[in-house]
């Protein structure tokens, strides 16, 4: 099998599955046998599944061969974070405090991927418990970026975008409690896609079980929009879980954005990107204009940055579930990412109670918000890439683990879709991401502005690394 197989997109290999082009068992071997080869270098896998995976191929492969049912990602190998229970899998959310802890079922997202045909090939490396938007834990290292080894893919979904970007995987399943799909995706130049909060249900119960999201990463849209239909959908294990049906995402990624009434801020009222991020990222979206939609320039989304009212909620929400270890074992813990839980730990009650209200008063300013606008556009991130083993860049040391990111954040608080998409390359050579929030439940909307976005900038999309890691 050609080196051509390793970036062509999820939906093209299932075509060639379906029309016997391809076999199911070579996709897996191959996408195996670029996963162990690049552990050395990229350093995206913590745990590799081969005997599992090869048979969930034969079985593909037999249903293929014999007229069997074909699901929606029939045959195509995937990867899964850490962080998401794979049954008889290990889950450790990359934490040495959960070394040699083995899922005893899989999540609802698991579930959906086996039952539409998808091969589970891995599971994917994390900050410990998501904790910090770059690729490193003290229990799996430092996961590299596939464009350049020196830098960060960005996390915590980092082995998930290592995975895709170097077209191990067509497309992996990740998390997203801050930005940990959005952030890689930036870095990588990906489609990072979360969905409406609870479209995809979350099961076992996530240590910040009001943010958390289940989403995809991949290099097109369409295939993010793919694997996000197929595991999308309620499930009575998830309180939070969507009840009412799945949007059409594939016929959105070929949905016209004509009329779509569309805010781009650089800054949402307090970020502080790098010029040339914002510049790439603004050219990106006034794109959108040819193609019909108007985009109207703001200034300030929120009043004040709501990094503290989503600290105090995540944080406080992993340090509850790792108490005892800080208290008693802290030594198997990353030391930044005890020093903020120390911290979200020491809320007073009072105080607590009054972020979660201001959490209720920003939901109800962005509800006013969309009211006028259908979606909202902005840098995902403010810069174009991070050292590799480094936690906060340079220029930003006054900000935390999590809120130099700026952008993302803000909509975990308000559950709102969101996706990043390539919005075009830097003068380091490393992407810039453009991020695309729509009104709540309103993810057919971002798909149809990201694929739109893809249209114009085709050059940001399936770039392979300079070297094969």
């Amino acid at each position: 099998m050609t080196d051509a197989f390793d970036f062509m997109t999820a939906l093209d290999l299932r075509r060639l599955v379906v029309t016997r082009a391809v076999s199911p068992v070579e996709l897996t071997e191959r996408a195996l046998a670029r996963a162990e080869e690049s552990q050395a270098t990229l350093n995206a896998f913590c745990h590799i599944m081969p005997e599992e995976a090869r048979a969930a191929a034969r079985r593909a492969e037999d249903a293929v061969m014999h007229g069997g049912p074909l699901g929606l990602l029939h045959g195509l190998p995937v990867s899964v974070k850490d962080l998401i229970a794979v049954g008889n899998a290990p889950f450790a959310s990359g934490s040495r405090a959960m070394a040699g802890n083995v899922a005893a079922a899989d999540a609802p997202s698991v579930e959906r991927l086996r039952s539409a045909g998808a091969i589970i090939i891995g599971k994917t490396t994390t900050s410990e418990f998501g904790a910090k938007p770059v690729g490193d834990s003290p229990l799996t290292g430092i996961t590299r970026h596939p464009w350049d080894l020196t830098k960060t893919p960005g996390g915590s979904s980092a082995g998930a975008a290592a995975s895709v970007a170097a077209g191990i995987t067509p497309f992996a399943l990740g998390t997203d409690g801050g930005g940990s799909l959005r952030i890689p995706a930036a870095f990588t130049g990906l489609v990072g896609l979360k969905a409406q909060f609870g479209r995809v249900p979350v099961w076992p119960t996530s240590a910040t079980p009001t943010l958390a999201h289940v989403g995809s990463l991949a290099r097109t849209v369409a295939d993010a929009a793919l694997l996000t239909t197929a595991i999308s959908g309620h499930d009575p294990r998830d309180p939070f879980a969507v009840a009412g049906p799945v949007p059409d995402l594939l016929g959105a990624a070929k949905a016209s954005v004509a009329g779509l009434r569309i805010a781009w801020s650089a800054t949402l009222g307090y970020a502080r990107p790098a010029p040339e991020v914002a510049a790439i990222a603004r050219v990106a979206a006034a794109s959108l204009v040819d193609q019909g939609a108007t985009v109207e320039e703001i200034e300030s989304v929120f009043d004040a940055d709501p990094a503290d009212l989503w600290t105090a909620e995540f944080y406080a929400g992993i340090g509850t579930r790792l108490r005892e270890v800080l208290e008693t074992r802290r030594d198997l813990l990353d030391p930044s990412v005890a020093d903020v839980l120390d911290a979200a730990l020491a809320q007073e009650m009072r105080g607590y109670y009054e972020t979660v209200f201001a959490r209720y008063a920003l939901r109800d300013r962005m509800t006013r918000f969309f009211s006028r606008y259908d979606l909202l556009l902005s840098p995902t991130l403010p810069i174009s890439s991070l050292e590799a083993g480094r936690n906060i860049p340079e220029g930003l040391e006054d900000r935390s683990l999590v809120s130099w990111a700026f952008y993302t954040y803000p909509f975990n608080l308000t559950g709102q879709p969101a996706a990043s998409v390539c919005a075009g390359i830097a003068s380091d050579g490393m992407p810039v991401g453009l991020q695309i929030v729509g009104r709540s439940l309103g993810e057919a909307d971002v798909v149809r502005v990201a694929a739109a976005i893809e249209r114009t900038h085709p050059a940001g999309y399936n770039l392979r690394p300079a070297t094969k890691p």
